[in-house]
């Protein structure tokens, strides 16, 4: 159920995104091996960008935000950084700044997650998965 969404500039290939969007889902399925993990990549033309309130100023710096359960390991959250941040750098490479690509992860609850008509903690083979993956 880990969800992202990737803010870059637009301007690469079909086949570099899909392969990026491919990296960072099995990325986060080793994080997290839970079905329905979503994506969603946002491109966006240089001069639609500010950074530091400059726009045009510098490369832009691609952002991956991610929502998803909680994850208390964390050399797996290191782990899944470091490929969320070499998948993006591998699409993105002489286009942006791939030096400076920022991870968000935001972490819920599974009382605050709804998911087939319940809420997640009402499942117990989730709260199971969950459980496993932070012990």
């Amino acid at each position: 159920m880990p969800v992202f969404t990737i803010d870059a500039p637009s301007g690469v290939p079909q086949d570099a995104k899909h392969k990026m969007m491919k990296d960072v889902t099995e990325a986060l399925h080793e994080a997290w091996p839970i079905p329905d993990t979503r994506g969603w990549l946002r491109e966006y033309p240089a001069d639609s960008v500010s950074q530091d309130g400059r726009i045009q100023a510098e490369p832009v710096r691609p952002v991956c935000s991610l929502e998803a359960p909680e994850l208390t390991n964390l050399d797996a959250k290191r782990k899944l950084v470091q490929k969320i941040e070499t998948a993006i750098a591998a699409a993105y490479d002489g286009l942006a700044n791939t030096e400076e690509v920022l991870v968000l992860v935001n972490h819920y609850p599974l009382e605050d997650v709804g998911w087939r008509g319940s809420l997640q903690s009402d499942k117990p083979e989730i709260v199971a998965a969950i459980a496993a993956l932070n012990q």
